[in-house]
């Protein structure tokens, strides 16, 4: 299910980052009193009163700049506008209305998008004259706020959800297996979407996804029926290459909560990039099912090593999805295209599995056996037994006598021994612990 976006705008040094900082609860954003000090669209889970969504942090906005850094910024800005579905614009109550105030505030109308202004910097109930000049931008009325003294949130909270959309989700069958496409731009993401809708296919219908970016496409390949979120549609004219591939991050967020099954797309020309991991990185978070999809593979110059070597260069590189699966593709050719769909319900059913809790159980103990779990002065780690909770991703719970004597390295061992039983493939695995008092 996707989550709304909530975009943070405003002129540089305002107080987004610690408005922003606030809201997530922790601080992310780099916060210093000068101008510009955010370049890029920092981004958070947040919550407020059961209503989750996506929070965008953005540089400071000069519509008018010149300099070559402002200008990305303002790029920067223009993306997570089309992206958001309610827009947060910050103004500065000490400082006042300033024409670059009403700048930002005539581009922003003209998204046509949910616009609450709030004036920051507030510190106490008593409104500062200048607070009323704000009325003159046109754009309703303006909530008071100190985001450092966190005085108005709630309020304004709960106008920015009052405006959530509320045809925000597009509801599927279980059995209908979402796949999204994620990666930086030029990857092959569109190639590979037409290439496997092309080839003995029926498409259902294209349905207008939760973004202006996606599209949703449903298909049906044999008895198996899949819907295809599109996340390609991410490139703009712009001149700094750099700053378009950041785009496609916040863009991919929404696909990737919505699936089941995110397709990675690798540049085999380019290797894998910081991009990439940033995005791969995502979906492992939500712990979706993941395949690594090298596409342009026909373009590479072989040898009898050459894929050998390429995959031991991604697990190097993406050494946190070690669990998924690698396949090496062309959308121009076609190569391999059907085995990425036969993969795609492997992966699906894997990260859809449920283990007995006899039979896990029964790897556990023989785990503990191979391999007597840690102790800590003189305390050992004692393992009652395990369950697993939930599916996609799946969830395993084991009760234990101390959660402190529960190391990493044991949980990856434990991790390692459920995934040469049972596969797993595909998919994270979530552990976690739960105390049980020892007489049990």
């Amino acid at each position: 299910m996707a989550k709304p976006v909530v975009a943070i705008v405003g002129r540089p040094n305002v107080g987004k980052s610690t408005f922003f900082n606030r809201i997530a609860g922790k601080r992310i954003s780099i916060v210093e009193d000068t101008p510009g000090v955010t370049r890029d669209r920092i981004y958070a889970d947040a919550e407020w009163l059961n209503h989750k969504f996506t929070l965008i942090d953005t540089g400071g906005m000069e519509p008018d700049s010149k300099d070559i850094i402002l200008s990305q910024m303002r790029n920067q800005v223009y993306m997570a506008l089309d992206t958001a579905d309610v827009i947060l614009f910050i103004v500065d109550g000490r400082t006042g209305l300033v024409a670059q105030d009403e700048e930002v505030a005539n581009i922003l109308r003209r998204t046509g998008k949910p616009v609450i202004l709030v004036v920051n910097k507030v510190d106490n109930r008593d409104l500062p004259d200048s607070f009323y000049d704000f009325y003159q931008l046109g754009m309703g009325e303006p909530f008071a706020i100190s985001s450092t003294n966190a005085l108005g949130l709630g309020d304004l909270l709960d106008e920015a959800v009052a405006n959530f959309p509320k045809d925000k989700d597009l509801d599927y069958d279980d059995d209908q297996i979402k796949v999204a496409v994620i990666g930086k731009p030029n990857a092959g993401k569109s190639s590979i979407i037409n290439k496997i809708l092309g080839e003995e296919r029926v498409i259902v219908s294209d349905i207008a996804g939760t973004t202006r970016d996606a599209i949703d496409t449903p298909f049906t390949h044999g008895d198996d029926e899949y819907v295809l979120i599109d996340t390609a549609g991410i490139r703009r004219k712009s001149k700094v290459n750099e700053n378009i591939e950041k785009y496609s991050v916040i863009r991919a967020l929404s696909a990737i909560e919505r699936a089941d099954v995110c397709l990675t797309m690798i540049d085999a020309t380019e290797g894998v990039t910081e991009q990439d991991k940033k995005v791969a990185g995502y979906a492992h978070e939500e712990g979706k099912g993941s395949i690594i999809v090298v596409n342009k593979w026909d373009l590479v110059e072989k040898d009898t090593h050459t894929m050998s070597e390429f995959t031991k260069m991604i697990r190097s590189e993406l050494a946190f999805m070690s669990y998924a699966p690698i396949i090496f593709v062309s959308a121009l050719t076609g190569q391999r295209i059907n085995k990425l769909l036969e993969l795609i319900k492997f992966v699906s059913n894997q990260h859809s599995m449920r283990i007995p809790t006899g039979r896990l159980n029964d790897v556990i103990n023989e785990a503990i056996l191979l391999n007597q779990p840690p102790s800590d002065k003189g305390k050992r780690l004692r393992i009652y037994y395990a369950t697993q909770a939930s599916v996609r991703p799946p969830k395993i719970v084991i009760f234990i006598n101390d959660k402190e004597l529960a190391h990493f390295s044991y949980s990856r061992y434990l991790e390692n021994k459920i995934r040469e039983t049972f596969g797993f493939e595909g998919t994270p695995i979530s552990i976690l612990y739960r105390e049980r008092d020892s007489k049990y």
